[in-house]
């Protein structure tokens, strides 16, 4: 296991988007193997004790606390790396003219606040939701683990009081322009997304941009809205708003398959809008609604006036692939998706495995996979070991709050596998306004034998394809 070393910060309360950061830096360090950087919950300190970091500090650590364990090679190796920790937690504060401790101070700073944006781990995100709720703010909660009554109790309450509550388990939204969690530098324009798929906004409105079109706003609703037990509250409120707002031309909903009774409502709802409603459903029943992100977007396009263009990619599929095909995918909308479109291929379920590398059963206690590609390429390399893989099909998520480098930080891990006689076939969501740049991620992939197509529908349909 190597040797370990720990650091516990008391009353140090940061958001688990930066501790992700934080955790990456430290995995930097010479001989480092792994890094935890949690809020000591008593879920996270199960997941620190599992790690093998225990010790009196831990087990007296409380919710408010920091713990931060690296696992490394050596003693000293370890020691090394935790003694950068200092300089990664100050990042924050360096261009900070001011940090509230509390919601008087924070809008005592602001006054003309109207939106709280809230990231604390899930047992302490309902209390900070009514607390906004009462100031009069709309939410956007990053939070997951969120019980299902509170959901439904404070969506009731925000909607009460004429708020938007998106979220819980929020990662994505444009409000004019500006993105909030996980977002793409896109175009503005005419077109509204309303969603409870933070990766599947994501790839609607850089599919839009990238037609030469444009959002005029993303409203994320978490990723349980459309159940029954929710009844899709900030759904309907998040149409209502665009329905309303002068510059938005048609509205697209993208999200999971809703529960039956909520679908029946966004029926009717859908019918009387006075604006065109596209729906796109994954993972469940497709009728009425857009098969694809691909095909939602074309849909919308027409209803504002634009042409689609045609596709020019036309890639031939490899004469034989050997065994089955892997996704990994970090954007679980875009697993979804390819699900749906290798299914409707009629390809055999035993020829494929497609797994949603950022869902909270792998990612327990470790970081997104837009964020840090360990795991990822970890899994890369597991499967380039495993003769019955021949294909690997992997997506790449841009943007505000992703890695700086996604593919570079894959490509060791891609050439190993291609190495190894692996067929790699990437899509990249995002624009070239991001960061990272879309077209530098694409050449990157290009350059390293990578079978790159321009959205994730269609190189899932050249994996189909392959595999038939």
């Amino acid at each position: 296991m190597g040797a370990t070393a720990y650091s516990v910060r008391r009353h140090t309360y940061l958001d688990s988007v930066f501790l992700m950061r934080v955790a990456q830096g430290l995995q930097a360090g010479s001989g480092v193997t792994d890094v935890a950087a949690l809020m000591a919950t008593p879920a996270n300190k199960q997941l620190l004790f599992e790690a093998g970091f225990s010790g009196p500090e831990v087990e007296s650590a409380g919710a408010d606390d920091l713990v931060v364990g690296i696992t490394a090679r050596s003693e000293p190796e370890a020691e090394a790396a935790l003694s950068g920790l200092d300089r990664l937690l100050a990042a924050p504060m360096q261009d900070a003219s001011h940090v509230a401790r509390s919601w008087d101070e924070a809008l005592a700073v602001l006054p003309g606040a109207n939106l709280a944006v809230i990231s604390v781990p899930g047992d302490y995100a309902a209390p900070e939701i009514e607390h906004a709720l009462s100031r009069g703010l709309h939410v956007f909660c990053f939070s997951s683990n969120v019980s299902l009554g509170d959901e439904a109790r404070l969506k009731q309450l925000a909607s009460s009081r004429g708020l938007l509550l998106m979220g819980p388990d929020c990662g994505t939204a444009i409000i004019a322009g500006k993105g909030i969690g996980f977002s793409n530098a896109v175009r503005r324009g005419p077109i509204g997304i309303v969603g409870g798929s933070g990766t599947g906004i994501q790839a609607v409105s850089c599919l839009i941009d990238a037609a030469g079109s444009g959002i005029s706003h993303a409203i994320g609703c978490g990723s349980r809205d459309l159940l029954d037990e929710i009844g899709g509250i900030t759904t309907f409120a998040g149409l209502r708003a665009l329905a309303g707002d002068p510059e938005t031309k048609a509205i697209v909903v993208v999200s999971k398959t809703p529960g039956p009774k909520t679908r029946a409502r966004l029926a009717e709802l859908t019918a009387a809008s006075p604006k065109p409603i596209v729906t796109c459903f994954l993972g469940g029943p497709d009728a009425g609604s857009a098969a694809t992100f691909d095909d939602a977007v074309a849909q919308a396009l027409r209803l504002v006036g634009v042409g689609v263009a045609a596709n020019g990619e036309t890639p031939a599929p490899p004469a034989h692939i050997r065994g089955r095909a892997r996704g990994l995918f970090a954007g679980g909308s875009l697993r979804y998706e390819a699900e749906r479109i290798l299914q409707r291929a009629g390809v055999s379920a035993d020829r494929f495995e497609l797994l949603d590398m950022g869902s909270e059963e792998i990612t327990r206690g470790r970081a997104h996979p837009m964020i840090d590609p360990r795991l990822r390429a970890q899994r890369i390399l597991e499967s380039a070991r495993d003769s019955s893989v021949g294909l690997l099909l992997l997506d790449f998520v841009l943007g505000r709050g992703a890695a700086m480098d996604p593919v570079g930080d894959l490509i060791p891990a891609i050439g190993e596998a291609r190495r190894r006689g692996s067929v790699v076939v990437a899509s990249v969501v995002g624009s070239d306004r991001d960061p990272q740049g879309l077209e530098r991620q694409r050449t990157a992939l290009r350059q390293a034998g990578v079978v790159v197509l321009s959205s994730s529908a269609r190189a899932a349909a050249y994996v189909a394809e392959a595999l038939r």
